[in-house]
């Protein structure tokens, strides 16, 4: 009799510590239990919403589910707890290695406070600016990691409707706005978005026009958290690789240097007004 015969699921702990033995290790278990259940993965597939192929990509560790499908399988496969208990360390498998203690820091955040220069925040992206963005990399990301890079987008943006919700606090530069990347449509899109977003009570989005003769960001993008203990934090990220400075006077001068590149741009209603005027220009 094997393993998977015999219902045994593998404990949590006792997978790889790496994002990737972590998704293996789930996928592992999701099949053990749907055989146990004597279910194809056609059923399966059925009773959460997906096909039989994507359940096979769960149970090959190739695509993380959402944690509302963990929950569904958890129930429809009578698992008692034993999909749910991986969620965690699903969610923090989803991004990458240098960007997951940044993700914490956002669920913990009472305060963000983020300058961006090249492309709009991911906080900020709509799906399809998203999927632009993504397939623009190189070298070229294969479909199963561009699936799970933006749902991880997509969870981490529930932090507008967190409630008590935290004060949300965006520069971009003026360049981030016309780039096209994905089309003129990608870019309407995401314009539109940034328009309701910005109307939201807490959040301020400001743009750095081009023409402004003095920026205290030249130095490039960074973000500024405050947890809910206080304590700051100062995140840079490039090329695939970030620094996390907790350092007071780093991190009190990066939100003092924000402070300076809040007073040079726009104000939050002079930068809705310009993003509504470069959407009538599209």
């Amino acid at each position: 009799m094997t393993e998977e015969q015999a219902g045994a699921v593998p404990e949590p702990a006792a997978a790889d510590k790496s994002g990737q033995g972590v998704v293996a290790a789930f996928g592992q278990s999701l099949k053990t239990l749907r055989l146990r259940a004597k279910m194809e993965r056609e059923e399966l597939g059925k009773r959460l919403g997906y096909s039989a192929s994507t359940i096979a990509s769960f149970e090959q560790g190739r695509r993380i589910p959402p944690p509302r499908a963990i929950d569904r399988a958890d129930e429809v496969l009578e698992a008692g707890g034993l999909l749910t208990v991986w969620k965690d360390q699903l969610e923090k498998a989803q991004y990458p290695a240098f960007f997951q203690g940044m993700a914490e820091l956002e669920k913990q955040a009472i305060e963000l406070l983020m300058y961006d220069t090249m492309v709009v925040n991911g906080l900020l992206q709509t799906e399809e600016y998203m999927r632009a963005l993504l397939a623009m990399r190189r070298p070229p990301l294969d479909e199963e990691t561009i699936e799970q890079r933006v749902t991880a987008r997509l969870v981490r943006q529930d932090i507008f409707d967190r409630r008590p919700a935290p004060l949300l606090s965006f520069v971009m530069d003026e360049s981030v706005l016309r780039h096209k990347y994905g089309g003129k449509g990608v870019l309407r899109g995401q314009l539109e978005h940034l328009l309701l977003i910005g109307q939201r009570r807490n959040v301020e989005l400001q743009v750095m026009p081009t023409d402004c003769e003095d920026n205290a960001g030249v130095n490039g993008p960074f973000t500024v958290v405050t947890r809910k203990d206080g304590k700051k934090f100062l995140y840079v990220e490039a090329q695939n690789t970030s620094s996390m400075a907790t350092d007071p006077e780093q991190t009190v001068l990066a939100s003092a240097r924000y402070g300076i590149i809040r007073s040079q741009a726009l104000t939050p209603r002079e930068s809705l007004a310009f993003i509504e005027k470069l959407l009538g220009e599209l």
